[in-house]
């Protein structure tokens, strides 16, 4: 299987448990592997740590989705212009109220089904995750 996601360094404790289970999933850093379904994954392309002006290119051009925690990703004007020029797809988790792994797990489980269906859709655009919805953001 190909990766489709990548999970920001940001949250580098939970996409080291969804490699653990997911094959197509990658992070920053990520020397690639092998799930327990004999699935192999390769190398991440993006290196730790990188500023989010820099990854975003990189995982946009492989066509997958983000989950980050950076609450300010699209209020920053270098990254809001990074995700707008190259069309890349980002779903925030709502970080509003302090999240450990086990609340990052929860949210991206609840939700999973939901971040497979919006691989169908062309970026750019920025999603807010929280347990029970999935709301579009303005960019």
């Amino acid at each position: 299987m190909a990766i489709r996601f990548y999970v920001d360094a940001d949250l580098l404790g939970l996409a080291k448990l969804l490699v653990t289970v997911r094959p197509d999933v990658t992070y920053p850093g990520d020397p690639g592997g092998t799930g327990p379904d004999g699935l192999s994954r390769p190398p991440c392309p993006v290196p730790p740590p990188e500023t989010d002006s820099m990854w975003i290119p990189t995982v946009a051009s492989q066509g997958w989705i983000a989950i980050t925690r950076d609450r300010h990703l699209n209020s920053r004007p270098a990254e809001k212009e990074a995700i707008i020029r190259h069309g890349a797809r980002v779903i925030r988790l709502d970080a509003r109220h302090q999240l450990n792994k086990w609340l990052e797990l929860e949210i991206v489980v609840c939700q999973w089904r939901r971040f497979e269906e919006l691989l169908k859709s062309d970026g750019p655009w920025v999603y807010l995750a929280s347990r029970t919805a999935l709301t579009p953001l303005k960019l």
